[in-house]
């Protein structure tokens, strides 16, 4: 490929830059030595290949760098030959393949043109009659003199363009990293909002579920007792009873629920095997009470290279367990088996596990919201599951991937460094 900066192809029809050749060429026409027939045509087909140059993007490809290169250099051959050969005022007219080549195809291509210049240039030679013309000492140097200003040329023209060269680049780097601060800065002030987010509602969902916990016992006590009390034969307030048995026992899970996510996390850790851990979490999934919706059917696709990792099994299990369930209860409605598929592997610097779904995916708008407390889609769902996972990950010092689209399924990604690992 030729290391070049590729012309732009784009803007107005005529460009100031056009005016500016044609006005070039027709004082060439105009005060040319000749001023023959095939004089002008060989400059027409100059000014129109220069016109041609930077409106079609084939001549930016390697090949047609070299199709460029190679059609100027053989018409300057051409015009100083219908001018005079050897003794053509012409001859400068060679620069315009030597700067092109320079520019567009690195030094080895302008050190081979500028040969080829100078090779075509000195082979007019060949067509004198060494019987009729004889060339003095001094014109002989004169024409060395032609020949190594083309090669001079041709290695300032290709400092130039390698400087060029270098100085876009920068400018593309800064710009890149520029680009990937602002990602970096908007990622930080996102965890930063997130953080401040879960600091408020940690000590709020604590002071809260500590209050409530006591009124709920006893609540679940006196329903406790109120059916134990109650003749089999008074269905209606036995019934009236269980339901606030059942609610009292659903709100306390949920307290429970509250109180983990609002504790500091205490991690456990010792050596686990990744695997391991996928499966007694899908085992868990498989004895879920109440039984789910739709039957699940998990395929399991393990590494055997994935080493064993320092972690807290229980917790490493207890987030599993939670993006199991919810890719279970993601499956399509009226789909049973819900079928999902489990991944395991070594990547560089840590393991990863993946859960895949194919069910109704997430709302792009909803994606930046999934790992915060309390957000759910999910009818009577807390919120609180994925963040309480994406808090456990963190405290291992990893991270928690997903992947979705709408209609198509999603993609949780695990990922722990190998600073975790054993």
């Amino acid at each position: 490929m030729p290391n070049h900066i590729p012309p732009q192809h784009s803007g107005p029809a005529v460009r100031p830059s056009d005016l500016v050749w044609l006005a070039l060429y027709a004082a060439l026409a105009l005060v040319g030595p000749a001023r023959s027939g095939a004089e002008m045509q060989v400059l027409a087909l100059l000014a129109i290949l220069q016109l041609l140059e930077p409106r079609l993007a084939w001549f930016a490809t390697s090949n047609g760098t070299l199709v460029l290169v190679g059609a100027k250099l053989v018409l300057a051959w051409m015009l100083i030959g219908v001018t005079g050969g050897i003794t053509s005022s012409y001859y400068l007219i060679l620069m315009v393949p030597v700067v092109a080549a320079a520019t567009a195809l690195g030094a080895w291509g302008a050190a081979v043109v500028s040969v080829l210049a100078g090779a075509s240039y000195l082979s007019f030679l060949l067509f004198l009659n060494p019987a009729k013309y004889t060339i003095p000492e001094d014109q002989m140097r004169e024409l060395a003199l032609r020949v190594l200003l083309l090669l001079v040329l041709a290695v300032l023209m290709h400092q130039v363009a390698a400087a060029a060269r270098d100085q876009a680049r920068q400018y593309r780097d800064a710009a890149g990293q520029l680009a990937e601060a602002n990602r970096n800065l908007e990622a930080a002030e996102t965890a930063m909002r997130r953080s401040e987010r879960l600091a408020a509602l940690g000590q709020m969902s604590a002071g809260l579920a500590h209050e409530i916990r006591n009124p709920l016992g006893t609540m679940r006590a006196s329903a406790d007792v109120l059916l134990k009390s109650l003749d089999p034969s008074q269905e209606v307030p036995r019934e009236v009873a269980g339901y606030i048995r059942d609610e009292v026992e659903r709100t306390n899970t949920l307290v429970a629920r509250f109180l983990d996510f609002a504790r500091p996390l205490s991690l456990t850790r010792a050596p686990a095997d990744w695997n391991e851990l996928m499966d007694r979490a899908i085992a868990r999934l498989e004895k879920h009470e109440p039984p789910l919706e739709a039957k699940v059917a998990v395929v399991r696709n393990y590494s055997p290279d994935v080493p064993p990792v320092q972690i807290d099994a229980d917790m490493m299990e207890r987030v599993f367990f939670n993006l199991l369930l919810n890719a279970a209860q993601a499956g399509p409605a009226g789909v049973s088996p819900v079928t999902i598929t489990v991944k395991t592997r070594a990547v560089p610097g840590g393991v990863e596990a993946s859960i895949i779904d194919r069910g109704t995916g997430i709302d792009p708008a909803q994606r930046e919201n999934i790992f915060n407390p309390f957000f759910t889609t999910k009818p009577g769902g807390t919120g609180l599951g994925l963040a309480i996972s994406a808090r456990i990950v963190g405290e291992h010092g990893g991270k928690i991937a997903v992947e979705s689209e709408p209609g198509h399924g999603s993609i949780f990604r695990v990922l722990l460094p190998v600073a975790a690992s054993t």
